[in-house]
């Protein structure tokens, strides 16, 4: 292929190479039939196909496909296997609508639980955003479409998310912003990359040399296309040489001229176009590969979108309520048990092919019981005591209420935050009244991330997190309320208590054009945990109706080399009388460390399904990067010699083993020292600490530390003997003040320390 790539490349005209870097439609890129060129077609996803056939046809919906949940939903899943197989089925919809690349998934960092567009994105941890999105890409890959991981990079809001520049430091940057789709480049290679919108650290994501080509498609090896985000270039010619392959939609014949005319006068390099039309026309022709066209069963994918939804609904309270059993009438309270919420707003928005109705779906599950039916709260923001008032007479005239309490969508969508992560006035009060007048009660949540809680969450028998549950989400929020599916799912994002408490709430959403990281790499529970903030409900966390016990923590070896890692294995028994599935979590904690690290980060996790009684020995590997962290001073990932703590559990909050172990770095790094070092960091580094250790051990022979005033002598000069006091002063300037006692300039000593290190 990549012969007659080259072939093709030599015969193009500047104006068809530059042409094919430009879409020719809102979906489709531009054909060169005269070499056999044809165009690609590419599509909304992620959490199902959106094809518009014709964009030109207002009133065209989307052809009907499967609506998965959302990623919110899919990452509480914490199942790659099942991830992977909703992939496979997204593909093959792609296959039947003739659809080469599917736009997605989106990996961005929950941020905070204000982004309009959490719902799209999977997790707070970039572990395990980066497991999800590497199993789904698999899966769509697996069957010969593409996908387009999204979006890069620096993405975590809707509030000016076309021009804002994301300030972030580059360890924050690095550690929690690119590893996620580090992760899943590296391990699933997708067929694309969308830049965002926004500016990174004041320079736009569609132009961002360091970030589009020097880490991507250099640090990384990708391989792949760099596609916008749609309308996110700004300067053609600068999005070339920032890295940008293919800018959609298309056609956009001034940015075509614009870059012909940059090239003919020098000041685009026609290489760099060569580059970009090499790799466009790979994946063109690999997507070629695929046959196009046929049907795809729609109730298997049904049914799989099922099977996804009662993965990741999330038990969040049962004071034993659940599952039902028992009742003879249940009030069914909500307009979202008649006209579920299922998906969120926006350019994932899928036209479904059927939905389960969560009130038919009780009907179907518990024939023998009456329901009765309660609209709860209006479609709009109205405040109707009626509603509340006629819903608690049903609940009271019945052995149980069930809420169907769904986040509205002019609250959460595409396009704008939240601006609180509170239910609607009406909702929570709905929700007081009836859990007063009947006990036993369970609020279904069906959000796309975070809510609050606190103001009712002790009034109630049982909270499920149903999520954006997708089209058969319906059926199963009935199977998990009555018992014929035990609820396995566990949050990927921690929900806090109120909004003051979130780890962004300062520097949230940004002013006078930029929003600064200023939490850094403490985000989500990394921050509670560093804070020592109550929390809502812990990352990981979720309850069953079994429980189960963790013992037997081993580690294949207690000393070990950075390069060979360690494998964890634990024993997990089921102790109830049922059949569940337990989220195994392993957290690492570097005991000590030259730069500060949290408390603890999730390195790796395994789901295990189990029997009544049933033990089984569950292992996880951890590698060298479970190990390692960013350090910026070498612009690099490294380890550093020394105990580590392995955490295993159920939740971030809920540890059952630990283990200490030994890791030997084999990493031989250069020295970071220079003119304006301290004495602390000439002390930390090793071969300075040789070097400095006759002015220390100066120090040190001048005799006890002395107060302050003591140390000011006649000329302002230090003296040497206050090594605490001056430990984090450069060492240039601890020698200027006792630069009469010298028999050097103190530039000269330094130098010739800086030499005597990196001649080592």
């Amino acid at each position: 292929m990549s012969e007659q790539i080259e072939e093709i490349i030599k015969k193009m005209t500047l104006e068809e190479k530059v042409g094919l870097c430009i879409g020719a439609s809102f979906w489709n890129t531009t054909p060169i039939e005269r070499l056999g060129v044809p165009a690609m077609t590419v599509s909304d996803g992620p959490n199902g196909l959106r094809h518009v056939p014709d964009m030109n046809d207002p009133d065209q919906r989307s052809l009907p496909a499967t609506c998965f949940p959302t990623a919110s939903c899919v990452s509480s899943t914490w199942n790659t296997e099942l991830v992977q197989q909703m992939g496979e089925a997204i593909a093959e919809e792609c296959i039947a609508q003739n659809v080469d690349v599917i736009l997605g998934p989106g990996t961005n960092m929950k941020r905070s639980p204000l982004c309009g567009r959490n719902f799209e994105y999977f997790s707070e941890d970039p572990y395990l955003a980066g497991e999800m999105a590497a199993h789904f890409i698999e899966g769509v890959q697996k069957r010969g479409v593409g996908t387009s991981l999204k979006h890069f990079a620096g993405n975590n809001q809707e509030y000016q998310r076309f021009s804002i520049s994301s300030e972030i430091d580059e360890r924050t940057l690095h550690e929690i912003y690119l590893t996620a789709f580090e992760k899943a480049v590296k391990q699933a290679k997708p067929w694309t990359v969308m830049c965002s919108y926004n500016k990174l650290n004041g320079t736009y994501a569609s132009e961002n040399y360091e970030l589009l080509s020097k880490i991507l498609k250099q640090d990384w090896a990708f391989e792949g296309l760099v596609v916008s985000d749609w309308g996110a270039v700004h300067d053609r010619v600068a999005s070339f040489k920032g890295g940008l392959d293919l800018e959609m939609p298309g056609p956009q014949e001034t940015r075509v001229r614009a870059a012909v005319e940059a090239v003919r006068k020098g000041e685009l390099d026609e290489a760099i176009v060569d580059e970009s039309v090499r790799r466009i026309l790979k994946i063109i022709f690999k997507a070629q590969q695929t046959p196009k066209g046929g049907e795809f069963d729609q109730e298997a994918h049904h049914q799989l979108a099922g099977k996804v939804a009662s993965e990741g609904m999330v038990l969040l309270k049962n004071n034993g309520l659940l599952p039902l059993k028992g009742q003879r009438k249940i009030a069914v309270i909500g307009r979202g048990a008649k006209s579920p919420h299922f998906q969120g707003g926006g350019s994932s928005h899928v036209n479904p092919t059927k939905v389960s109705i969560p009130l038919e779906e009780l009907e179907k599950t518990a024939s023998d019981i009456e329901f009765s039916y309660s609209e709860g709260y209006p479609k709009g923001e109205d405040f109707r005591q009626d509603l509340i008032d006629a819903a608690v007479a049903e609940a009271v005239a019945a052995d149980a209420a069930i809420l169907f309490i769904a986040l509205p969508t002019y609250i959460e969508s595409e396009g704008y935050d939240r601006q609180n992560i509170d239910l609607t006035q009406q909702q929570v009060a709905l929700i007081k009244a009836v859990a007063n007048a009947q006990p036993n009660n369970v609020v279904v949540l069906n959000n796309g991330a975070a809510v609050a809680m606190q103001d009712w969450v002790e009034g109630v028998a049982a909270v499920l997190e149903g999520w954006m549950m997708g089209q058969a989400g319906g059926t199963a929020v009935a199977e998990i309320l009555f018992g014929k599916v035990n609820p396995s799912g566990k949050l990927s994002e921690t929900f806090p208590i109120r909004l003051e408490d979130t780890p962004a709430y300062i520097n949230w959403p940004g002013e006078a054009g930029k929003v600064y990281y200023g939490e850094g790499m403490f985000i989500g529970y990394r921050y509670y945990d560093e804070k020592q903030v109550p929390v809502q409900f812990p990352f990981g966390f979720g309850l069953s109706y079994t429980s189960f016990e963790y013992s037997n923590l081993k580690v294949s070896q207690q000393s070990f080399k950075d390069i060979d890692g360690v494998v964890v294995s634990v024993d997990v028994k089921n102790n109830g009388q049922v059949p569940g599935k337990e989220i195994i979590q392993v957290y690492v904690h570097d005991q000590k460390c030259s730069l500060r690290r949290p408390k603890k980060e999730l390195k790796g996790f395994t789901k295990v399904e189990l029997q009544p009684g049933e033990t089984k020995t569950v292992t996880i590997p951890l590698d060298f990067r479970a190990f390692a962290f960013y350090h910026p001073g070498y612009h690099r990932w490294i380890t550093e010699s020394g105990e580590f703590e392995i955490l295993v559990g159920a939740s971030s909050a809920d540890i059952r083993q630990k283990v200490n172990v030994n890791l030997e770095s084999t990493l031989v790094l250069p020295s970071l020292l220079n003119k304006e070092s301290t004495i602390a960091e000439w002390m930390q580094d090793p071969r300075g600490k040789e070097v400095i250790a006759p002015i220390i051990e100066q120090m040190i022979s001048r005799g006890p530390q002395k107060d302050i005033k003591e140390i000011e002598d006649t000329e302002g000069g230090i003296e040497m003997g206050t090594l605490e006091f001056v430990k984090d002063m450069p060492l240039l300037s601890v020698l200027m003040f006792s630069q009469k006692d010298l028999p050097l300039p103190p530039e000269e000593i330094v130098q010739a320390m800086l030499d005597e290190v990196f001649e080592a």
